[in-house]
């Protein structure tokens, strides 16, 4: 029999001392609230102040060499060619049948330098899919567990950075590397719950210096440590996909509407055949939103069903949004239901009555 050893954030002592509720996600140990308010105030921190995450449990992996990019162009889905070095750029890593082994950030450093944030459980599989398919020259390095990220995310994060001394204010989908107290850091305007904030990646040496700087730089703007329960609502309320939920082998990149993340004119990536032919025969369900007009907090794997009591999809996520006070739910639904139908969800035969929508569900400002 496999042994399975549960890993730990560089921070899980940070997290212990503080009292953190850990539980397993993707084989880490990792926070999933904090004493003191929970989710539904971690939450809210970050819609109007600020709040950090420990995501350390995302992957990373460098691909290097010389042509580097176009091979890296020639695997994932989205255009590379479409940003320039010191940029970052959403994309996913999918099979020749069109389904999503993972989503993630690709960071281009240059022709020949490329950081990719896989998530947790997929940073082995794709990069040894990536490094079967490298051609010679080009290295492919699974680098999972020698860097940190924090998450600085929330209206306020650009004051807490520049209190710390770390890069701010730069645009969104972009990076600076930065040297901060003789200790190199990246500083990349990205994350995870649709409001204003920057992903920060540094080496594991030094998570716990750049965590403590940024929890005392929070304090003046009533910002706290947030888990990872307060993460998956903010991205669910703004309509975020997570893998396993709203992309996996079965979702593909067309189901989950994520079509915008393809670089549809592109020679190669993997799966386009598959793609390509899925998207031109219009018959797969689709992503959409649903709004609980009733009483009740939608799951995933719930049935979504019409007036007439027929199945027309299921949840892939939902929960109680804490800044709208009902539940939210993202669901793969018929493309025979429109915008405003009111549907009902199954919950084990009770049925929650609520209307489909269009995610968000709440304006961020992410992108601001």
């Amino acid at each position: 029999m496999t042994d399975i050893t549960t890993k730990t954030s560089p921070l899980d002592e940070k997290h212990t001392a503080l009292r953190a509720k850990m539980a397993d996600f993707s084989g880490w140990s990792m926070p999933i609230e904090y004493p003191g308010g929970g989710v539904v105030a971690e939450h809210t921190a970050v819609r109007e102040r600020v709040g950090v995450f420990d995501v350390s449990h995302l992957g990373n992996a460098r691909v290097t060499g010389p042509g580097a990019k176009d091979f890296v162009n020639r695997c994932l889905t989205n255009d590379i060619d479409r940003i320039e070095p010191g940029r970052a750029q959403y994309t996913m890593c999918c099979d020749e049948e069109g389904g999503v082994v993972d989503d993630l950030i690709v960071y281009l450093r240059g022709d020949d330098d490329l950081f990719l944030i896989p998530n947790a459980a997929n940073t082995a599989e794709v990069v040894r899919m990536l490094g079967e398919a490298a051609p010679e020259g080009v290295v492919v390095e699974n680098v999972h567990e020698d860097y940190a990220i924090l998450a600085v995310q929330g209206p306020r994060s650009d004051d807490v950075l520049e209190a710390v001394g770390l890069p701010a204010g730069h645009d969104y989908m972009s990076f600076v590397d930065a040297r901060w107290q003789d200790r190199d850091v990246t500083v990349c305007r990205t994350g995870y719950t649709g409001e204003r904030g920057y992903e920060v990646v540094c080496r594991v040496e030094d998570a716990s210096a750049v965590w403590d700087a940024i929890v005392a730089a929070m304090e003046p703007f009533e910002g706290l440590p947030c888990g990872l329960g307060a993460r998956d609502t903010l991205r669910t309320e703004m309509g975020y996909a997570l893998h396993g939920h709203e992309l996996s082998l079965d979702i593909t990149p067309v189901m989950a509407r994520s079509g915008w993340a393809v670089g549809w004119k592109k020679d190669a990536f993997w799966g386009k055949e598959a793609l390509t032919a899925q998207r031109e025969a219009k018959g797969c369900r689709l992503a959409g939103g649903l709004l609980v007009t009733g009483r009740g907090i939608p799951r995933a794997g719930y049935a979504v069903l019409d007036a007439q009591g027929a199945p027309v999809g299921e949840i892939t996520s939902g929960t109680f949004s804490p800044t709208l006070k009902q539940g939210v739910a993202l669901a793969l639904l018929d493309r025979s239901v429109a915008e405003g139908d009111e549907v009902v969800i199954d919950v084990r035969g009770r049925q929650i009555a609520a209307a489909v929508k269009k995610p968000p569900f709440v304006q961020g400002g992410a992108s601001a």
